[in-house]
């Protein structure tokens, strides 16, 4: 009787056993099942240009917001899609392919010696490379030069790079990947910028993240005080190009380590003696300069990776000297005190009789500057630039952006004053304004898709979207200013396109 019952009980715990198992299994390839399918879906969010996540906080989305965020992933798919085509449409407009004026030998910066000349020749162009450099092997041929070089050999006197470029591409690229091997603070300036070298002797200028990008400047900080913001400059760029001018040298994004491509390969020992580790166990430094380098205003990675911005840098100065023009729209640069063009509704009459600007294209020049100031909202322009070798006609070189796009809940007129006080602007500039304000072609979202092939658009937006509508609002003002004008004086029109039909 006794081994009956227990021969019962065995089979009853054999059963539910079996039982157990069973569903055990069976709710593991349901979750094996939902877990799969939400894998997919968030492998492909996270490689869209505009993903804000990182391996560190990434979540999968939970199974009831599956729908939901699937579509909105879609329309942002098409959306970037539709802004593509708008920029390459723009691009492929008669404005942005006009016929260049012809080239002389003396409207390029630079030329190649040929072979022989002077007592030079082939061999002059090798050498052996320097520890961690690549070695000189460029002759007269431009398939030989690294991308800095063939960039500096194609300035002219009319713009840095020609439209369509193929070699600006390919100079970004190597920007945004190539080693570095030296890296030292830059002399000058009010904030930290550091100048990095290449295996291939090209050099940039970097400048390291300080904000947020979706961050807006303190209302309570004057113009000279802002801090300078590295996604401004790459969006500088960008819209300088969008606008026709190619006067912003080349600039993209880039992820730097600050220990392997900073400290571990600088020489500028006042640079190394600034590094320090922070409570969190983050790497910071912060250099020597006039304002902001100083422990409270440290650079830190995260834990030792640091965004930036790397600028193309321009031929030497003992190659190419550029020359310094103070702007007549210099801002006073005080907290208190007024400029002179602040206060003096005709200033810009006593600026039309005044060298350079009485005569050629210096002030339709300044008036490009304005609107690409204007745009971007960059109050900080109190100085510019031009090569000397090509004397007052030739373009002014729209460097040091990095005040820019500060603010978009408001927009600063008075960037504008020299447009509203001379009345005067370029054709072509008027004509590619125009056209950019209409819907096939809206600044905003030309901008946006530029703005996407950065390298750093994978981690975030290079610019916030009310940063983009502020554009479009801004056209609009300029817009406005000129048919302002238009009514009001006759000669405010500089014709540079007289072939280009009305």
């Amino acid at each position: 009787m006794r081994v009956c019952r227990h021969r019962c009980l065995l089979g009853a715990f054999a059963m539910l056993l079996c039982a157990s198992v069973a569903l055990h299994l069976l709710v593991a390839l349901f979750l094996l099942s939902a877990h799969h399918t939400t894998c997919e879906l968030s492998q492909c969010l996270f490689t869209q240009p505009h993903d804000d996540l990182t391996s560190a906080n990434r979540s999968h989305p939970a199974p009831s917001h599956m729908a939901a965020v699937t579509g909105r992933w879609k329309q942002e798919v098409r959306a970037g899609e539709v802004n593509i085509t708008k920029l390459e449409a723009l691009f492929s407009h008669a404005l942005y392919n006009l016929h260049a004026p012809p080239s002389h030998d003396d409207d390029w910066l630079l030329k190649v010696r040929s072979k022989g000349s002077e007592g030079h020749n082939e061999e002059q162009w090798l050498s052996d490379s320097k520890e961690g450099y690549d070695p000189i092997q460029w002759n007269t041929s431009t398939e030989t030069h690294p991308p800095w070089l063939r960039f500096h050999l194609g300035i002219s006197r009319w713009q840095l790079y020609q439209h369509r470029d193929a070699n600006v591409a390919v100079l970004l690229q190597q920007l945004a990947i190539n080693r570095i091997v030296s890296a030292v603070q830059k002399t000058g300036g009010t904030q930290l910028k550091l100048l990095l070298t290449f295996p291939n002797y090209g050099q940039a200028l970097f400048k390291p993240m300080k904000q947020e990008r979706y961050e807006e400047t303190n209302v309570n900080l004057f113009y000279f005080s802002d801090f300078e913001r590295h996604n401004a400059e790459i969006a500088a760029f960008h819209l300088d190009r969008i606008l026709g001018f190619r006067r912003v040298p080349p600039v993209v994004g880039r992820l730097i380590d600050v220990i392997k491509e900073i400290k571990d390969v600088t020489t500028d020992h006042k640079l190394a003696r600034t590094f320090f580790t922070s409570p969190v166990g983050n790497t910071c430094f912060y250099g020597q300069c006039s304002y902001y380098c100083s422990t409270e205003h440290a650079v830190c990675g995260r834990p030792r990776t640091l965004e930036g911005s790397l600028a193309a840098m321009l031929p030497d100065l003992s190659l190419s000297p550029r020359r310094t023009w103070r702007n007549p729209w210099r801002r006073s640069y005080s907290r208190s005190k007024l400029a002179l063009w602040e206060t003096t509704p005709t200033y810009c009459n006593s600026v039309k009789k005044t060298p350079p600007y009485d005569q050629g294209t210096r002030l339709v020049d300044l008036i490009d500057m304005t609107i690409l100031d204007f745009l971007q909202s960059n109050m900080d322009r109190h100085h510019y630039e031009t090569f000397e070798i090509f004397g007052n006609n030739t373009f002014l070189i729209h460097l040091d952006n990095g005040r820019a796009f500060g603010r978009y809940s408001k927009d600063e007129p008075s960037i504008l004053t020299p447009l509203v006080q001379c009345c005067r602007i370029r054709r072509s500039t008027l004509s590619r304004l125009r056209l950019l304000s209409l819907p096939e072609y809206r600044l905003s979202d030309v901008m946006r898709a530029s703005l996407s092939h950065d390298p750093l658009a994978t981690v975030a937006p290079m610019l916030a979207e009310p940063h983009l509508s502020a554009l479009d609002r801004r056209l609009d003002t300029v817009l406005q200013a000129i048919q302002r004008c238009l009514l009001q004086y006759g000669d405010v029109i500089y014709d540079d396109i007289p072939n280009y039909p009305a």
